[in-house]
């Protein structure tokens, strides 16, 4: 069941003599009985061949490719570190990018990346349109790919209608059954490589397949089994139309200069059926053959103007391109252009292209700015860093010799593979003297695990005699002994009110 808009049926008249109450009953108890919903009205897209459709061919195969292959690519960080390229691993709380290694603490680099992802699909939309919801959104890509499956099985578009409207037989059984089969295979392969962004692959697909996995895994690949199953084979166009907020922002992204699908209206009005040998005088191109509306995969009529459920994919191009050469007419009835040329040539003259405008200017300069930054950042980390937690009972401990000291618990982050050694230090106090429980008192010298936190007990102690406010700023160092990289964490030295 989808929503969907209905204009009510006007009122019938008013018999002579009836009152304004009469009517507003009459109107009203119409209106109540209109259904809210109505049932989804079924789109059969029809196979088509051209220029975009290869590309969205093309796309998709590459897509899938990454998709499904990714999983499986190695990168050698060193012994001990996990050598799958892509992994997001969760139990050890870190992410995995090729020769990038995020920690959870790093999680802006996270939301630099989302940024990016969306000031890139709004420079998108500004240049071309729904691009991205046309040739590479998820929805779209394993959406071709079950109609794909679908095509093969029940054939194509007039196949597929005469097929659902036949009794149920043997012969349908078994070509429903089959395709829901194939889809039910996709959708299980879908649910099973995404897990194994989450997992070692090739450690993780034995115990799999074997039904020995975490119970967990199962779950998570069947929710996402699931999901594919229905948003592609069942869901489909009512995805982008209802569930995708993305239509509704669109709007917002284009202007009259953005390069979209539009059906070129001065050239094709006015439109009629068209009869071999007979002339082209006194009306438009289009022959009102609705090839446009039967490869549509949301089911719209490009020449109704922008909708919002078009998400721009360009097949009515090429179905269109195919019909014009059929009756000898210039291609590209339909075709990617931006409103202010149409207007230009509906007027007799054409109009350049703007591709740099200032919101594209401004979403190129935003783009830059943000990719700086975080270039920047991972060119500068740090590969150390030091954090402490001062013990908060007792707040001070007075020594036998009339000395003060403070607790803290200090903890090294060693952002390499190997095994680092680092010298404490303590800034702001000259009078203290700092001691590492377990560690040599001279020297202060300790160690960390190759990606690794190591947490270490310390004192700060100050001599008798010393004049101290109750809260002294003190700042701890961790000097790297190979590098000379330092990491500081500032805290406080409490003492008891003079």
């Amino acid at each position: 069941m989808s929503p969907a808009l209905h204009t009510p049926r006007p009122a019938p008249p008013a018999e002579p003599g009836a009152g304004r109450g009469d009517a507003v009953v009459s109107v009203a108890a119409q209106r109540a009985e209109e259904p809210l919903y109505a049932h989804r009205i079924k789109v059969y897209p029809k196979s088509v061949s051209g220029r975009f459709r290869q590309i969205k061919w093309a796309l998709l195969g590459l897509f899938l490719a990454i998709y499904y292959l990714v999983p499986w690519l190695r990168w050698d960080r060193g012994p001990g570190a996990p050598d799958q390229a892509v992994l997001i691993d969760l139990p050890g709380r870190r992410a995995y990018f090729l020769w990038i290694e995020i920690w959870p603490q790093e999680v802006y680099y996270l939301t630099g990346l989302l940024v990016l992802a969306a000031l890139a699909l709004f420079l998108a939309t500004s240049l071309l349109g729904r691009v991205w919801c046309g040739y590479a959104c998820p929805q779209t890509v394993w959406t071709d790919l079950y109609m794909l499956v679908e095509r093969l099985v029940e054939g194509d578009r007039n196949a597929r209608m005469r097929l659902d409207k036949m009794p149920w037989s043997v012969a349908k059984l078994a070509r429903k059954a089959a395709k829901h089969a194939i889809w039910l295979g996709i959708a299980l392969a879908t649910g099973g490589a995404w897990i194994l962004y989450f997992v070692d692959a090739p450690r993780t697909i034995g115990p799999i397949l074997q039904g020995a996995a975490d119970p967990g895994i199962y779950f998570f690949i069947g929710l996402f089994t699931v999901t594919t199953y229905l948003l592609a084979g069942w869901a489909r166009e009512q995805v982008c139309t209802y569930m995708c907020p993305w239509p509704r922002f669109q709007s917002a992204m284009l202007d009259e200069h953005s390069v979209i699908v539009t059906y070129q209206a001065w050239r094709g009005e006015p439109r009629g059926k068209h009869k071999q040998g007979t002339g082209w005088e006194g009306r438009g191109d289009c022959i009102d053959c609705t090839q446009c509306v039967a490869v549509c995969p949301t089911g719209i009529d490009i020449r109704d103007g922008q909708q919002l459920e078009c998400i721009g994919c360009g097949l009515c191009v090429d179905a269109c391109d195919g019909v014009m050469d059929k009756v000898g007419r210039p291609p590209r009835l339909i075709t990617w252009d931006t409103l202010a040329n149409q207007e230009a040539k509906a007027a007799g003259r054409t109009q350049p292209i703007r591709w740099l405008r200032p919101r594209i200017l401004i979403y190129l300069v935003m783009i830059g700015l943000v990719g700086a930054v975080m270039v920047a950042a991972l060119a500068m980390r740090p590969t150390v860093e030091l954090s402490i937690l001062r013990d908060r009972s007792p707040l001070w401990i007075p020594l036998a010799d009339g000395g003060l000291r403070n607790a803290y618990t200090i903890k090294i982050l060693n952002k390499t593979w190997n095994r680092q050694d680092y010298r404490l230090a303590i800034e702001g106090l000259p009078a203290a003297r700092l001691a590492v429980s377990g560690a040599d008192d001279e020297q202060l010298v300790v160690s960390a695990q190759p990606d690794a936190v190591a947490t270490y007990r310390v004192f700060v102690t100050v001599p008798a005699g010393a004049t101290l406010p109750e809260s002294t700023p003190i700042t701890l160092a961790a000097t790297h002994l190979a590098s000379g990289e330092v990491a500081r964490h500032g805290s406080v030295f409490l003492a008891p009110r003079p």
